[in-house]
């Protein structure tokens, strides 16, 4: 299984399985609107995560895609050059092919907990 990584809402995320696909590429920017689904690798997590919810961001969830199961094409890209590329995922993600909605938490100085 290729593990891909996405940090939402939980509200989001419960839409998306009502709908049966999740379309929020990220906070704020849906799929239709950025062309595909911002998501990482494990070590690619936290800083995303600090960086877009950091502030007082509550209710989120991290979602675990199996990137096996995406029908979607997978593009690893870097957002500019010689930077570090993380994987696009060009089209919905099938809610089936989330494997966990991990709940994110905040510790005692508000950083967040997030899973390892």
């Amino acid at each position: 299984m290729t593990e891909l990584l996405h940090i939402t809402e939980s509200t989001t995320w419960s839409a998306a399985r009502s709908e049966g696909e999740y379309r929020m590429s990220t906070r704020g920017v849906t799929l239709d609107e950025q062309g595909f689904i911002h998501c990482g690798l494990s070590h690619q997590l936290r800083p995303v995560a600090e960086r877009l919810y950091g502030d007082t961001a509550e209710d989120l969830v991290v979602l675990r895609i199996d990137g096996d199961k995406l029908t979607a094409p997978v593009r690893f890209e870097a957002p500019e050059p010689g930077a570090e590329e993380f994987p696009h995922v060009y089209g919905p993600i099938p809610v089936d092919a989330v494997v966990e909605a991990i709940p994110v938490g905040r510790d005692a100085d508000g950083r967040l907990i997030l899973p390892e």
